[in-house]
């Protein structure tokens, strides 16, 4: 099996280098479903530190139920949680270094923080969209009770809300043409050919700013040497 440090001395020759997409919604709207049917198989690495966190707590055989309010639970889960932060922190700036095209797993709740991430990769060449995926706050709730990992309702009914008001700021920040929003209310239907289109539009993109392309033309030349 390839490690993530064999993709980073690649990077040059990923198809998909200097792009990245934010993937978000809330708690429950099926982020996961989605990125597996519009974004999988397109040499996109994940970003994903819930991914890291899960792993870890089923590493030391803890509840996946966050709705248990045991005090000692609680702390340990925080700090599994910063290790994971920390260690996706550590992916994300080897990914970046190798300009490898990225999928970034966030819940939207944190504008300024997705911004800032955004400017950042824009700042050293990157095209960064946003693949927003909605659903009812009656579907995140249904959905937080039946998968593995739940949430408290209050948290799930929070972070809807919140999201939902940050639609317009993420549109801004990502521009229209960047911007697909999913609806994922209905599980058991594929995601619409139309958000396959406008996905399939943006990754065929090929860099065009002048940071990507100096890199590009400079890691080639390494190369040749």
């Amino acid at each position: 099996m390839r490690n993530f440090q064999d993709y980073i001395s690649e990077g040059v020759y990923d198809p998909n280098i200097f792009k990245a997409f934010f993937l978000a919604g809330g708690p429950g709207s099926g982020k996961s479903w989605v990125s597996e049917r519009a974004l999988s198989g397109m040499g996109l690495k994940v970003i994903n530190s819930d991914s890291v966190f899960a792993r870890a707590l089923n590493k030391e055989k803890m509840s996946l139920n966050f709705a248990n309010y045991d005090e000692k639970e609680i702390e340990r889960r925080d700090e599994i949680r910063a290790k994971a932060k920390a260690r996706t922190g550590t992916q994300l700036k080897l990914a970046l270094e190798g300009r490898l095209g990225l999928i970034l797993d966030s819940t939207a709740r944190d504008v300024s923080r997705i911004a800032d991430e955004a400017n950042t990769m824009k700042q050293i060449g990157y095209d960064v969209y946003m693949v927003f995926v909605n659903t009812s706050l009656e579907v995140a709730l249904k959905r937080n009770q039946m998968r593995a990992r739940k949430l408290p309702d209050a948290i799930v009914i929070n972070s809807h809300r919140q999201i939902q008001q940050n639609i317009g700021k993420l549109q801004r920040i990502f521009g229209t043409n960047n911007f697909v929003i999913v609806d994922n209310n209905k599980p058991a239907e594929d995601v619409n050919p139309s958000v396959h289109k406008a996905i399939r539009r943006m990754i065929n993109r090929k860099p065009t700013s002048y940071q990507a392309v100096s890199w590009i033309k400079r890691e080639l030349q390494k190369r040749k040497r």
